[in-house]
């Protein structure tokens, strides 16, 4: 066949306005020029960065971003006719919320990578996103490049989900690896993920679970289309896991993750409710998200036909992120947006119903009677021990435990009692063990 026989793939123009410049707005503006050609070669679409906004115009930005498309009006690049398409990556809740729907009610498909967006008003937007027929889109707003979201809303759409655990934020997993793989204690580790770039000056968001809650609030409301916001979602941080901790759980045969848990929990009546929690535990280490070291994120989903799957990549930075946004605005760009998001109320369970197994330390006085007083506690509360160790601390000793399967809030109770002892000097660590009992 000769060239000439050939006939040209038919472009696309489609106009790219962008809110925020920061790492993941330069990288995604920098990826449509580098690509463009590329891009329109393959999908028939060409897309062009028309406008970008942000709140500086003299701060120094890639060069590749060029002044002349910057603009500090976000509001009238939210509904201008120069721009087919709007991404917003502002972050937070006020001015992303209202850019949004200006832009949306301006008939423009909106791509986003704002988790706390979504998880705090998410239900507003995909309503309205519904009601005007426009996709609203946010691959990126959970696992960076992994393609987590598409895969929940698209191949597996028919699938009814039993439940999603995944290491959702790359910075908590990279301090617990470092303390896991190079005995170095939290606060060493969080100082050494600072200085690589992998933490905020300002680490809260990241130790303390906040981000992870916020992506777990969006993960609950795709797998079982529930109307799920950040704040049903019970949360701990890592900040009170010690070297100790992890150390005692390689012994026993598992490693400390900070864990995102949404899953389906049914009582003896057959009555349907969601349980949604993020939490430092102890994963068996044959377990595959047990090996998820360093600063990527993995998901793995268990679901009552396709059985059990695990999604694994980078889950934040510039480039990765900036790839998962421009996947959604193609996909916007072709016609290809996901079906419209409709969710339903369902109940979520209180953590004090959890039940699982708990590790538990204890420090206590170094004398006769102590250890018959705190099992006594135990038992008075139902809660069966699996394991007891007693180690040597200075003048006193650790009492380390790991339970049978317990009810959250019979073993809360008993370390309320056990505080109140006269013996007990101090409640160490306290996570939740996942995994069949052994």
């Amino acid at each position: 066949m000769t060239d000439d026989l050939v006939e040209p793939v038919s472009e696309r123009r489609v106009r790219v306005g962008v809110l925020g410049c920061g790492h993941v707005g330069g990288a995604l503006v920098e990826l449509i020029d580098d690509r463009g050609e590329e891009i329109a070669a393959t999908t028939g679409v060409r897309l062009e960065v028309t406008r970008v906004a942000v709140r500086d115009l003299g701060k120094q930005r890639s060069a590749a971003v060029g002044p002349e498309r910057l603009t500090h009006d976000a509001h009238a690049l939210a509904t201008a006719p120069d721009v087919d398409l709007v991404v917003e990556l502002i972050g937070g809740i006020e001015p992303a919320r209202s850019l949004v729907i200006e832009a949306l009610k301006a008939g423009k498909p909106v791509v986003t990578a704002n988790k706390e967006l979504l998880a705090n008003v998410g239900s507003e937007l995909y309503a309205l996103a519904d009601s005007v027929g426009l996709p609203l889109l946010f691959e990126a707003a959970v696992a960076g490049a992994v393609p987590l979201v598409r895969a929940l809303q698209v191949s597996l759409a028919g699938e009814r989900i039993r439940r999603v655990v995944g290491i959702v934020n790359g910075t908590t997993n990279y301090v617990l690896s470092r303390m896991s793989s190079e005995g170095i204690d939290y606060g060493e580790a969080v100082a050494e993920a600072q200085r690589l770039g992998y933490a905020e000056r300002d680490p809260t968001a990241d130790v303390e679970g906040y981000d992870a809650s916020a992506k777990a609030a969006i993960l609950a409301g795709i797998a079982f289309d529930a109307e799920v916001v950040a704040g049903d979602v019970y949360r701990e941080g890592i900040a009170q896991v010690e070297l100790a901790d992890v150390d005692f759980a390689h012994r026993l045969g598992y490693e400390v993750k900070l864990l995102a848990v949404a899953e389906r929990v049914s009582d003896a009546s057959g009555r349907e409710r969601i349980a949604v929690r993020v939490h430092p535990a102890m994963l068996p280490m044959e377990h595959p998200l047990a090996g998820v070291r360093g600063p990527f994120n993995a998901v793995f989903i268990e679901g009552e036909a396709a059985g059990e799957l695990m999604l694994y990549g980078r889950g934040a930075g510039g480039l990765p992120t900036a790839s998962a946004v421009l996947g959604d605005v193609l996909d916007a760009a072709r016609g290809l947006g996901r079906a419209a998001v409709r969710r339903r109320p369902m109940e979520i369970v209180p953590i004090d119903e959890l039940t699982t197994q708990y590790y538990l330390t204890v420090d206590v006085e170094d004398r006769p009677g102590v250890l018959a007083s705190v099992a006594a506690v135990f038992g008075a509360h139902r809660v069966s021990i699996r394991s007891m160790e007693q180690i040597e601390i200075g003048g006193g000793a650790r009492l380390v435990f790991i339970t049978h399967t317990a009810r959250e809030s019979a073993v809360q109770a008993t370390l309320s009692e056990l505080s109140a002892l006269e013996a007990v000097e101090r409640i160490g660590g306290l996570l939740r063990v996942l995994g069949p009992e052994s």
